[in-house]
């Protein structure tokens, strides 16, 4: 596993135009952006994200930052293309599978709920049923548990408070928690036998 300080050490590499450094730092944000994406403009996000990576290679020089500022620059700029799209096409953020048709695994904790959703669903279920979450949720969740940034660095792309940002994600998270946890089984009729009484004869 990349240790943070190996990140910014390739970070200023790529900025420097290492391109076997800005590789590394593609091969790394890249899945966590699109399925931010996918949330965001369902079956473009391919073309998005290109869009964004091309951007992210012009303004690399500019940027000022480590690693942690790094992943939220380059979600950022992911986010102002999907707007574009989104405007230019003028249409709705798409879930890429309908939630009914995803499982039904248990999960025990709402902490964990969006790390056990890619876990256990797989990526594309798992992106599908965030994105059916209200799109503040959503985005929060997205930005905050799959890509990895704390409630202000959020605050500051979506334009909310980081408190504002916490309650988005925790209720977005409780609900994939109660999605993904099956309703309790009903507990099993019990039936009593009925037995005739009997007569005394006399």
């Amino acid at each position: 596993m990349q240790q943070p300080e190996d990140l910014d050490v390739a970070l200023r590499a790529a900025q420097s135009g290492d391109e076997e450094a800005f590789r590394l730092l593609y091969r790394l944000q890249q899945p966590a952006l699109l399925r931010y994406l996918r949330v965001l403009v369902g079956d473009d996000a391919e073309d998005v994200a290109s869009e964004a990576w091309l951007q992210i290679a012009r303004d690399l020089g500019g940027f000022a930052g480590d690693w942690d500022g790094f992943r939220g620059w380059t979600a950022t700029i992911a986010r102002h293309r999907a707007m574009d799209s989104l405007r230019a096409q003028r249409r709705r953020p798409v879930s890429a599978l309908p939630v009914e048709a995803l499982p039904e695994p248990r999960l025990t904790t709402g902490e964990d709920a969006a790390d056990r959703a890619m876990e256990l669903l797989g990526t594309e279920a798992a992106v599908a049923m965030i994105a059916s979450l209200p799109r503040d949720q959503a985005e929060a969740v997205m930005l905050r548990v799959v890509i990895g940034l704390d409630a202000k660095a959020t605050g500051r792309i979506l334009g909310k408070r980081a408190g504002a940002v916490r309650t988005a994600a925790y209720r977005g998270l409780r609900t994939l928690a109660e999605r993904l946890t099956p309703p309790p089984r009903p507990a099993p009729r019990v039936t009593h036998s009925a037995t005739p009484a009997l007569r005394e004869v006399r």
